[in-house]
């Protein structure tokens, strides 16, 4: 009797939800699957007529003969890790910083500064191509990370997502730390940034895997194939007359592996930030 009850419960419309986020969800993620099966599947410069949804055979010769043909693809991984983590940690501290002075500090032209940043999403990154190249190469820095992690340590929606989120958290918060004789600093450091979790999560998220897969700046900037990142590693191991697809399918399998790592550790205070955004807005 109480299994009829509970089916009877359930309402068709949010059985079609279901459904409908089933099969998106699968579409979505039948890419990444296909490619982990190509990058098992022992494939040469041919690529095979039709997509396979298991190893056939199962082998690990693709990974073996990236590691052996593509000697530097370590270190392309330990370079893109480094300006990955390098940016997404300054993303963080300078984005939150500057969120919490937006949302919580007043002085003077704070709405123009705000608006003048706010305004710099219109710009399409391939405007400033030139002009960024034409400053790191009077700093000196081509061919060198540093010129890929100094431009990328703001952002203005990460300033904008910051400053949206602390100016949800309720002032008595600070009201009462103030009374405490808690510093501006500390004020941010302890009490603000742990509050901030879900929104630092999704920030950080964004940040690391749009710097994971950077492409066009670092294949202008970086000239030596050891300075090079995963992205443009793997795109250079294309040859100019013949491609072999299973190093190809190896190599982008393997630089897919930490970004799904890095969702899954951040994915519980990522999805609490979606929850709460959706209850408040």
């Amino acid at each position: 009797m109480s299994n009829t009850l509970s089916l009877r419960k359930i309402k068709p419309g949010r059985v079609i939800t279901l459904v409908i986020l089933i099969i998106a969800a699968i579409i979505s993620l039948f890419p990444l699957y296909w490619l982990i099966v190509m990058a098992l599947t022992p494939i040469g410069v041919i690529p095979p007529s039709e997509p396979s949804l298991y190893p056939n055979p199962f082998s690990l010769s693709n990974i073996e003969r990236l590691l052996t043909s593509a000697k530097d693809y370590g270190q392309w991984a330990v370079n893109s890790v480094v300006i990955a983590l390098t940016v997404t940690t300054w993303h963080v501290l300078f984005d939150a910083a500057s969120g919490y002075a937006f949302a919580r500090r007043n002085f003077p032209l704070k709405n123009i500064f705000f608006w003048v940043i706010l305004s710099t999403l219109m710009i399409p990154s391939q405007v400033t191509l030139v002009p960024l190249y034409v400053v790191t190469r009077q700093l000196g820095l081509i061919d060198n990370l540093l010129a890929v992690i100094l431009p990328g340590t703001a952002a203005a929606f990460g300033i904008f997502l910051m400053r949206q989120y602390i100016q949800t958290l309720p002032h008595e918060l600070e009201d009462a730390a103030r009374v405490d004789g808690c510093g501006e600093f500390r004020m941010f450091w302890e009490i603000i940034l742990p509050l901030c979790k879900p929104a630092i999560a999704a920030l950080a998220i964004f940040s690391f895997v749009r710097n994971w897969n950077d492409f066009l700046w670092p294949l202008i900037i970086l000239q030596k194939a050891r300075n090079y990142t995963l992205t443009v590693g793997v795109a250079g191991l294309q040859g100019e007359f013949s491609t072999d697809y299973g190093i190809i399918f190896a190599g982008a399998a393997l630089a897919a592996i930490p970004m799904i790592v890095f969702f899954l550790i951040f994915q519980k205070y990522f999805l609490e930030g979606v929850r709460m955004g959706a209850l408040k807005g």
